[in-house]
């Protein structure tokens, strides 16, 4: 058994189960947050009836995420301890500061919102949420600002045996401009997951009500909800396109190889490369079979310099450079990414994407003017859009990830100062951990996720069905008190 597969593959199934939690969790908080917002501003009933029900999906997936979540550092000290002692000096910095910053902000703030309902005053209630929400994305930002250093390592030089990278500057790590380009594109993704849960859910009650005659609350309650998803998926959707195209600019520099073999481009183009919409041939074994059916001329060219016949090397010839530049230090290795999974991956992250926009402008058009709709074909819509942007933020990090091979750090393209900071993924595994040991964990990890995931999606399909409370008293102390809300704070568990 090969120690180093197995953990590459333990290490890709508790990213990619880990990664369906954390684009909700940094999407929905903002926007339960925004509801409370709404409820104490207007003191309209609704919005605190959809605070609560959208925070209780909320917490559920915030729980799962936070327990797969802890698997994902131990990791890094077990199957890929060489990884941790080429680059702990570096890496731990962000992974410290999202411990101890950012997630402390997040979960003890969130206490005292489930439990702050009825101790604290209204506007306090809300500046809780408001903090959880920024405790959240600044977790994420942590996190992507250690991921970026692995895309584009700075800031960096290897120490003098050259067996472990050493850090420079905190600040060239945090803001890598990797980093500042990868968040607000995952920031933007979050709101499209988050915004087609809101407005999936609310579309799918909205029919329901509709045909059931229970017509008040479908205009009431559900279509004020679904506009508030479907706004955040334009904006989203917006949002998307202009960091993506700037992540991919970026990409084209410092990872040429990675976007290549995204677009299937095996011969170099003198200009105009053109966008495949559809290849054919044996990507995995024979490249040179590789023929684009459908494509857009000019358009690759144009996503990574911005000119419609901008020249740009191919697969062949990048693997040629790469191995006479890094071939003398780490040896004779493929410097292609796998093309089946990079350059499917790359389509699928886009193809599902495409159902949010769809939900969304079908929603906003049925909703217009203080309309409901109760079109069957429009429940299912809803429903059908639910799970295709977890599917693309999935591809979308297999893309980003499988792209990088054989590289676990990626070498610098600047030749000043870190172009030496580079790891191999096969140099990166840990030579203590046998593989029995890792095809123990990964079976049982397998097994827990699984379980997990039954669970998570029980839970959010029975408070789903269950819909919002009919009556959502107002239980803040001013409230409850009749007075200026200075009851002493007390806590239950």
């Amino acid at each position: 058994m090969d120690a180093l597969a197995l953990a590459r593959w333990q290490f890709g199934i508790t990213t990619v189960y880990h990664f369906i939690f954390v684009p909700l969790t940094i999407g929905l908080s903002p926007l339960v947050a925004l509801m409370q917002t709404f409820w104490v501003r207007t003191g309209n009933e609704r919005w605190l009836r959809l605070t609560k029900f959208f925070g209780k999906l909320m917490l559920i997936n915030f729980a799962i995420g936070v327990a797969t979540g802890i698997v994902q550092e131990f990791q890094f000290g077990m199957n890929w301890s060489e990884y941790s002692r080429f680059v702990g000096d570096i890496f731990g910095a962000p992974l410290a500061m999202e411990a101890l910053a950012a997630f402390f902000i997040e979960s003890t703030f969130l206490g005292l919102w489930i439990f702050g309902w009825d101790k604290l005053p209204k506007k306090l209630h809300l500046t809780v949420i408001w903090l959880v929400a920024f405790g959240t994305n600044l977790s994420a930002y942590f996190i992507l600002a250690a991921n970026s250093w692995m895309q584009h390592p700075v800031g960096a030089h290897l120490s003098a045996d050259g067996r472990r990278a050493e850090m420079n500057s905190i600040g060239d790590v945090l803001f890598n401009p990797t980093a500042l380009a990868t968040f607000p594109h995952v920031f933007f993704t979050s709101f499209i997951v988050a915004g087609t849960l809101i407005a999936g859910i609310a579309g799918w009650w909205m029919v329901k009500d509709a045909r059931g005659g229970r017509l008040e609350r479908a205009k009431d309650v559900w279509r004020p909800a679904l506009v508030l998803g479907s706004v955040v998926l334009v904006i989203a959707g917006l949002g998307i396109g202009i960091t993506g195209d700037w992540q991919a600019k970026m990409m084209f520099d410092q990872q040429p190889m990675k976007m290549a073999a995204a677009e299937a481009l095996m011969d170099s183009s003198s200009g105009g490369a053109e966008f495949s919409l559809l290849a054919i041939g044996d990507l995995t074994n024979d490249p040179d079979s590789v023929k684009h059916v459908l494509a857009i001329p000019g358009l690759t060219s144009f996503l990574a310099k911005g000119d419609l016949n901008a020249p740009l090397t191919g697969v062949k010839d990048l693997q040629k450079q790469y191995t006479e530049k890094y071939g003398p230090s780490v040896g004779d290795i493929d410097f292609t990414p796998n093309l089946a999974v990079t350059y499917w991956a790359f389509r699928l992250m886009i193809g599902f994407a495409v159902f949010s926009a769809l939900l969304a402008l079908a929603a906003l058009w049925y909703t217009r003017r203080g309309r409901v709709t109760d079109k069957p074909w429009f429940g299912r819509l809803a429903l059908l859009a639910l799970p295709m942007p977890f599917l693309a933020t999935e591809f979308g990090w297999i893309f980003t990830e499988m792209g990088r091979q054989p590289w676990i750090v990626v070498p610098n393209p600047n030749p000043q100062g870190v172009d030496g900071v580079w790891l191999t993924t096969v140099k990166g595994v840990s030579g203590a951990v046998s593989g029995g040991s890792v095809l123990t964990s990964l079976i049982t990890f397998t097994l827990l996720y699984l379980v997990l995931a039954v669970v998570w999606f029980r839970l959010l399909r029975r408070y789903t069905a269950q819909g919002v409370a009919d009556t959502e008293p107002d239980v803040s102390p001013e409230t409850i008190n009749g007075g200026d809300g200075d009851r002493p704070m007390s806590f239950a568990y």
